[in-house]
């Protein structure tokens, strides 16, 4: 018997066949750099003895999931079933990320972030009902209540651009994670951009 154990990833088991074959989807662009997401992983564990069988982490790939070696192969996205393209369809719109920075010490956004506003903006706009989670961070620079403090304001800051753009205020939250979750890991009383910053996630 085969258990499927999924990690970061969005899978679709088909099993019009006798032997059951599992999809594994390729990942979306990242909002915040145009570059392909990470794509996730299914690991494929035997339910008798515990071992793990195969790990399929190969985007766009398909694996018969029978009791022999299962061996992932590419396909090709246009060559899909009428019927794989349906299922997938109709799967859940994938979480989309953005990232904005800020100055020092500030709650001023950094140069360069009305392009990833303009985006946020649109995605938002897509997505009737949406749910946005917003989280704001610093830098290692100050201390640790006043980064706490300096990340909330980051983050409302942010929720309040967006329910003036239209969005549901029930529908968001705003948090700050001070310097808890460093995107660039760094000594403390550093200096770094990266981390001065506000996640928002979009369901």
């Amino acid at each position: 018997m085969i258990r499927l154990v999924p990690a970061f990833a969005i899978t679709a088991l088909l099993s019009a066949c006798a032997t059951p074959s599992l999809l594994l989807l390729d990942g979306e662009t990242d909002a915040a750099t145009g570059q392909p997401a990470r794509t996730g992983a299914v690991a494929v564990i035997d339910e008798t003895t515990g071992s793990d069988r195969a790990l399929i982490d190969q985007a766009n790939s398909r694996s018969r999931l029978g009791s022999g070696t299962i061996r992932p192969r590419v396909v090709d996205p246009a060559q899909l079933s009428a019927e794989e393209r349906a299922l997938i369809d109709g799967l859940p719109a994938q979480v989309k990320s953005f990232t904005l920075y800020f100055l020092e010490d500030s709650t001023d956004l950094a140069p360069g972030s009305d392009e990833v506003l303009r985006a946020l903006f649109a995605e938002i706009a897509g997505r009737p009902g949406a749910d946005v989670q917003i989280i704001g961070h610093t830098d290692t620079l100050g201390a640790p209540d006043d980064n706490d403090r300096l990340s909330l304001e980051r983050a409302r800051q942010i929720r309040e651009v967006l329910v003036a753009r239209g969005l549901d205020a029930a529908s968001t939250r705003a948090a700050g994670r001070g310097e808890r979750d460093l995107l660039v890991a760094t000594d403390d009383a550093v200096r770094e951009g990266r981390n001065r910053r506000v996640e928002v996630l979009v369901r």
